[in-house]
């Protein structure tokens, strides 16, 4: 639920300068939401190292851990800053194939990265008692945290995963988030939030044969619908988006087709990557219980 407050906050707040940069017809070259989403990714990232000083000073055991989690979350902030800080992102407004890298490094990448960090504690310990003390008892029991729970249940997060996917990539709202500055924040948003209540729904699914079966052929699901996505691009004959093809920089029938190999191939591999230890746990326990079944007999 952290990793999703931070990336709200973070992509959220390079909305409203971009908002308003669009509203009041500025040229399209500033640099405000760039400025702004960098200070904060600065602040988050401080306060995070400055939590994690204060709970190494604390822990007698369980470092290892600590660090290891540590290392996901200052990746997961690496891999945010090389989306949507980089010249990646100016590329991604180019070139299609680009804007797909973009959007994978977000879903796939930064994501479960920021799930795994599991960054609650150490952002916490960063702060004064009295602050720490009304956050954790306001998040506990909170409609939020209430909504949060529901959402990260396996079925509605890979529903949420997958209406995400495929409605920002209907042609008209996406040529509209190339369009619109706003409208691309939104989308970045959307992608990411569902993304981290996804891999999330995973992270709950280590224990438990049924949970562990939901969550492998939730993995094998998404792997083949990013497949058939990736291939509806790539097959394709003619350009499906428009806004690709205003003064393209590449053939935009070849940068369509490099899109849909993006997400075509090393996407479906990661999910399908992502569901082999959980499919060696849930028959391991499936065995398991077998065996003790027999035992009975």
């Amino acid at each position: 639920m952290t990793a999703l407050l931070i990336a709200a906050v973070l992509i959220g707040g390079a909305a409203v300068p971009a908002w308003a940069h669009d509203a009041s017809g500025t040229a399209s070259g500033s640099a405000w939401p760039e400025i702004v989403l960098a200070l904060l990714l600065a602040v988050v990232v401080g306060r995070y190292l400055d939590g994690l000083s204060s709970l190494r000073r604390r822990a007698r055991g369980g470092r290892s851990l600590l660090h290891w989690r540590a290392a996901c979350f200052l990746a997961g902030c690496l891999a945010l800053a090389g989306a949507l800080l980089s010249p990646l992102h100016g590329l991604a407004e180019r070139f299609f194939w680009v804007h797909m890298i973009e959007h994978e490094l977000l879903m796939v990448v930064a994501a479960p990265l920021l799930v795994a960090a599991r960054p609650a504690a150490v952002l916490l310990w960063s702060l004064p008692l009295a602050w720490r003390t009304g956050l954790s008892a306001g998040l506990v029991g909170s409609t939020f945290r209430r909504l949060w729970d529901v959402a990260t249940r396996p079925l509605v997060a890979w529903s949420l995963h997958t209406v995400a996917l495929w409605l920002w990539h209907l042609p008209s709202l996406f040529d509209a988030a190339i369009e619109n500055e706003f409208v691309h924040a939104l989308q970045h948003t959307t992608f990411l939030a569902a993304a981290i209540a996804y891999w999330s729904s995973l992270l709950r699914a280590r224990h438990g044969l049924a949970s562990r079966g939901a969550a492998v052929f939730s993995l094998f699901a998404t792997s083949m619908q990013c497949g058939v996505l990736g291939a509806l691009l790539a097959l394709a004959n003619r350009p499906l988006y428009a806004a690709y093809t205003r003064a393209p920089a590449l053939d935009p029938v070849i940068d369509q087709h490099l899109a849909g190999l993006v997400m075509w191939v090393p996407v479906s591999i990661v999910y399908g990557v992502a569901a082999i230890p959980l499919l060696l746990a849930w028959l391991r326990e499936a065995d398991g219980r077998v065996r003790r079944w027999e035992a009975r007999l």
